[in-house]
């Protein structure tokens, strides 16, 4: 019989059906893990400009700024910035001091945003200096405005306040238990809600003579801070009620709950659900709108200074770097303020 020959183009459709046929296959999971998030659009002064300009707006955003708030906050900021200049018929490389000046000076934000802003804008025209995509950096001789902070904004909830709060809640149940060692936990170690979120089973562990919990906070900052002996009991109560003293290390610490049923699920507790329960159970106190859990950590510090610990101390118990951002939570003064008012005589 006859057999037709195959041409050079089956061959190499042949070959290559068995090169990949031969080739390990991925797994479902390692083949989800590839699969990255969609970059962020890129600005068209920076599109017109070339290939050096997209690149070093791109080394800018997902390269140099590795904190997701702070590359969202930055990449929010230059895109606001840049669509500015468009607007007044500008291109990359004419971009001067003045067009940033008068950028900021237009903007309706407090000074505090402003220096976002110039932080963002220095940080992105460095990188395209650095990839020549322009010539110099516009915003590198732009002085931002005269901001002196003595004291930060978040409001203080008293002492008399949280222990109210923390006698108000209905512990009767495992939701009541969790929330109180939730709250504890942002009054007596000082924690960001996203630290607490962050928790897991293995963080909360055994070191001889006492408890102790290990928090990963912003920054990427690691420490561990002793737990005092009532908030140890308080999540005891809580993992003992909810069954979760023989959890896995991975599995959260505080998990969340079936809308109203108070079971708890597999999954843990995100930053904003403890925000939301904060929020709910001060409201349920009747405490001011106007707290927060960050108010805690307020307390807290002003507490301690008010004892007379050490700076240094309060500043690690805090997870501050700078003991500059210590004091802007320090209260005392506000204090000293409301009693020499309280004197005057008219």
């Amino acid at each position: 019989m006859h057999r037709r020959k195959t041409t050079l183009v089956e061959r190499t459709r042949m070959d290559e059906n068995d090169r990949q046929s031969n080739l390990p296959s991925m797994p479902k999971s390692a083949a989800a893990l590839v699969v990255a998030p969609a970059p962020a659009p890129v600005p068209r002064l920076v599109a017109e400009a070339g290939a050096g300009a997209r690149f070093g707006w791109e080394e800018f955003l997902y390269g140099q700024l590795r904190n997701p708030h702070t590359r969202r906050s930055y990449r929010r900021a230059a895109s606001r910035f840049l669509g500015w200049c468009e607007e007044r018929g500008l291109v990359l490389h004419t971009i001067a001091p003045a067009h940033v000046g008068h950028f900021l000076d237009g903007l309706p934000d407090a000074v505090s945003s402003k220096k976002v802003y110039l932080a963002a804008i220095r940080h992105l025209f460095d990188t395209l200096v650095v990839r020549h995509a322009v010539a110099f950096n516009p915003a590198a001789s732009v002085r931002g405005e005269r901001y002196q902070v003595v004291e930060g904004k978040t409001p203080e909830i008293t002492i008399e306040q949280a222990r109210r709060l923390l006698s108000n809640i209905d512990t009767s149940h495992v939701v009541g238990l969790r929330d109180r060692a939730i709250i504890a936990m942002l009054i007596y170690t000082a924690a960001r809600i996203g630290a607490v979120a962050s928790l897991r089973r293995r963080d909360f562990f055994d070191i001889g003579d006492q408890y102790c919990l290990h928090f990963l906070d912003k920054g990427g900052k690691s420490r561990e801070i002793p737990v005092r002996h009532d908030l140890q009991g308080f999540l005891f109560d809580y993992l003992n009620t909810a069954g979760l003293g023989a959890a896995s290390a991975e599995s959260p610490l505080f998990r969340s709950v079936v809308r109203r049923t108070k079971v708890l699920t597999d999954s843990g507790m995100t930053a904003d659900d403890i925000g939301r329960m904060v929020k709910r159970r001060m409201r349920d106190a009747r405490l001011p709108d106007r707290l927060s859990p960050h108010s805690f950590r307020v307390t807290t510090i002003t507490d301690l200074l008010a004892q007379g610990v050490a700076l240094e101390d309060v500043q690690h118990l805090a997870g501050h770097s700078d003991p500059r951002t210590t004091r802007l939570y320090d209260r005392r003064r506000r204090r000293v303020t409301r009693n020499i008012v309280e004197r005057i005589s008219i």
